[in-house]
């Protein structure tokens, strides 16, 4: 049986993973509908929009990684989880909170981002770079959303 302190810091693995792998699913299917679109009018811009549309997935990557740190420091992953305690569990918790939201909204919003971007491609295929670059923008806040959590769950002490 697993303490309420290590219970926690699973919930804190499965927020940052879940909710930016939602956030990343969300993006993608965004920015794929408006290439399916463009892609149905113009086949050979499919490389051009498939760049555009693979952008948003990177956020659930990063929920992803931080959820395995999580779930590697506390030993769950070798079959013997440490009996963490209240404050560690809920500090962990907290740990996974900035890139679970981070990427949740920031995925959404870069799948708005990269369907704008698509849609420059359909009218304007030699301005596909600035599209992409807009679309990276948005990708800073994952970044920064990724660093503080990484930083929040390498500062708890086990």
């Amino acid at each position: 049986m697993i303490s309420l302190g290590t219970a926690l810091a699973i919930c804190g693995a499965a927020i940052a993973a879940a909710l930016a792998g939602v956030g990343s699913a969300m993006g993608v299917g965004i920015a794929g509908q408006a290439a399916s679109g463009v892609v149905s009018e113009d086949p050979d811009k499919f490389g051009k929009v498939l760049v555009l549309q693979a952008l948003p997935g990177t956020q659930g990557i990063y929920g992803l990684l931080i959820g395995f740190v999580i779930i590697m420091n506390i030993g769950l992953v070798s079959g013997a989880p440490k009996d963490l305690t209240l404050y560690q569990g809920l500090s962990l918790l907290f740990a996974g909170l900035p890139m679970g939201i981070g990427g949740l909204l920031s995925g959404i919003y870069q799948g708005k981002v990269a369907a704008s971007g698509i849609y420059l491609t359909a009218k304007r295929p030699e301005e596909t770079g600035k599209g992409i670059i807009l679309t990276a923008m948005v990708e800073t806040y994952a970044v920064l959303s990724l660093l503080i959590s990484f930083i929040m769950v390498n500062g708890v002490k086990l």
